[in-house]
This record gives structure tokens, C-alpha cells and sequence, in this order.
């Protein structure tokens, strides 16, 4: 019902077209997120360990395991995690844009219109940007580190005007989630299934991630 300052309100495809980037952005890629960093804590106990401390000491006296919002900032460790995880395995890939002008790259010029692949998922693992990219490194994503790193080096929702407009939203559901999850559970990787990935829309893994858990006492 909502309309502009002419009275225009949004056609039928533009309506249709938010309702996909909901659908796309809120569930899907969080859930392929999610999913990807238990992958990654569970073959990595030694971070899984420091995340499930972490999520104790903030729980500590509780007797709800819920979280509250004054405790988002609170999990500077685990939001460490969740950033290297997504670096690592990049949920949504790649993205396309529209320009709306000329541009030159590299003495080449392009025209109003071109359209354009970005591969989120080369950045993140590109030697150039990273020091040993296939590598599960949290502490890459330190406040100290954080500073020193290029704006685009790290960019799962994507940047500039058309970022993702849901990226704290889903930071905190991926925060909420995982720390209710580990505190209940401890992760191991299933030996017998090897996890390929699978890059699509959103990232995938072809024959599924399978983790043994572990109720923790």
C-alpha cells in the first residue's frame, strides 16, 4: 500500500522481486551460512572450544539460555568465527550488477548497461588479499586486524549502494543461532562423508555436511 511522494505505488514484478530478495537473503543463505561455519568449528575443536567458553561466560548464572540483545557485542569471539566462515566459504558466491554509466577498467571501456559478475567467493580467496586463504583463521577478523583490512577484501554482502540491506539482521540471527546451539552441543565431522562444494545462487555442499553432536554436560 505503500506510496512515493507522486502517489506511485510498487507494480506487481517490483513487489514480487522483494519478495524474493526476503526469501533469498533471509533464509536461504543464512541457513547455508550457519551451516558452513558448524562445518568449520567442527574441524576446528580448538576454536569450537574457545566459542563454547565465550558463550558459557555470557550464559554464566542464567537459567534461560536465551540471548539478550546487550549480549551480541559480547561475542567477539564467535562473531570472529562466523566472519572467517563466511570468508571462507562464501554463502553467496557471486553477485551481478547493472551499470548505469560509462566506466573504464584497465584502459578498457565499458557502456551504461554492461552487466557485471562479481566473484565474492575469488576475493575471499585470492593469495593477493589473504595470507593463506584455505585457511580457517578467526583472529584475521581482530578488532586490531580489522582495521588494517581494504574495505572490499572481505565482502559476503556484498558493498557500495547495494549492499545487503539485512546484514546486521542476519549477523545476529547467525550469532543467535550458533551460540544456542553450541552451548547445548559439541560438533565432530563425520569421517565417512566428504563435503564438496557446490557453488551455485547460494553456496552449497553436493553430497551434504554431515557432524556428529554431542550433548555437552
Amino acid at each position: 500500500m505503500a506510496r512515493d511522494e507522486n502517489g506511485n505505488g510498487l507494480t506487481r514484478e517490483e513487489i514480487r522481486n522483494e519478495v524474493d530478495t526476503f526469501l533469498f537473503e533471509g533464509h536461504d543463505t543464512t541457513a547455508s551460512a550457519i551451516s558452513w561455519i558448524l562445518y568449520s568449528l567442527a574441524t576446528h575443536p580448538e576454536h569450537q572450544t574457545k566459542v563454547q567458553a565465550e558463550i558459557d561466560s555470557v550464559l554464566e548464572g542464567r537459567v534461560s539460555d536465551h540471548l539478550k540483545w546487550e549480549d551480541m557485542p559480547k561475542l567477539q569471539y564467535l562473531t570472529m568465527c562466523i566472519k572467517e566462515g563466511m570468508r571462507l566459504h562464501s554463502p553467496v558466491p557471486f553477485i551481478q550488477r547493472e551499470s548505469t554509466r560509462e566506466f573504464t577498467i584497465d584502459g578498457k571501456t565499458f557502456p551504461p548497461g554492461t552487466f557485471l559478475s562479481c566473484a565474492i567467493y575469488s576475493v575471499h580467496q585470492n593469495p593477493a588479499v589473504w595470507n593463506n586463504p584455505q585457511e580457517f583463521i578467526p583472529e584475521r577478523f581482530s578488532k586490531e586486524n580489522a582495521t588494517k583490512m581494504d574495505s572490499f577484501a572481505f565482502i559476503p554482502f556484498a558493498a557500495g549502494p547495494r549492499n545487503c540491506i539485512g546484514q546486521t539482521f542476519a549477523m545476529n540471527e547467525e550469532k543467535v543461532t550458533i551460540a544456542r546451539i553450541l552451548h547445548k552441543y559439541t560438533f565432530e565431522l563425520d569421517p565417512s562423508v566428504e563435503v564438496k562444494k557446490q557453488p551455485a545462487a547460494v553456496m552449497r555442499s553436493k553430497n551434504g555436511i554431515y557432524l556428529n553432536a554431542k550433548a555437552r554436560c
